[in-house]
């Protein structure tokens, strides 16, 4: 499928995940989660990192669980990104009540650029605005540089950082913040 003219970008669809749509989330989490760092990182430890991580269990589980919201973009009832708030955990660095973390954020790298990505962070303001939050946090690799950018532009500023571990590789993410109020 390709990307859509400005004029069709009324046509895709926000919504929140529901059970039927495991399958579907979990190729899409796979397929963005390969497009982004396959690339920078060994094939033993992005492939640890998936098997993990995105099968169509884990991403039921993920659906049903009171602490993730997961909300999905689509395009023709076609997946093309999708977004999750956790809560439950916030890092000593942020300091600011009422927060929730910005977990995953991933769009088809197809659809990159096309405004969808805007689209979704939107979403997740009013998601975590609805969910009475007052700040946004979330990490990110220190070498992803479009998503930092990104991140910034919506207004996230960085307030420390966190280990992540990719298979056996120990990365460093930075842990970014965003008031709502």
């Amino acid at each position: 499928m390709s990307p859509p003219t400005i004029a069709l970008a009324p046509a895709l669809r926000i919504r929140p995940a529901a059970s039927a749509d495991a399958v579907a989330l979990a190729d899409l989490a796979e397929r963005t989660f390969r497009d982004t760092f396959a690339a920078v990182n060994t094939p033993a430890n992005v492939a640890a990192h998936i098997s993990a991580s995105y099968s169509p269990a884990k991403q039921l589980a993920e659906i049903g669980s009171p602490q993730i919201r997961t909300l999905l973009v689509e395009h023709d009832d076609c997946a093309i990104g999708y977004a999750q708030l956790r809560s439950g955990h916030t890092p000593e660095c942020v300091t600011m009540g009422g927060a929730i973390e910005l977990w995953h954020f991933y769009i088809d790298k197809a659809w990159l650029g096309c405004g969808v990505a805007q689209r979704l962070m939107e979403s997740v303001f009013a998601e975590a605005a609805k969910l009475g939050m007052q700040a946004i946090w979330l990490g990110v690799w220190e070498h992803n540089l479009r998503a930092i950018a990104f991140y910034r532009k919506y207004g996230f500023h960085e307030v420390g950082a966190h280990v992540f571990h990719l298979g056996n590789d120990a990365q460093t993410d930075s842990i970014m913040v965003r008031d709502l109020v």
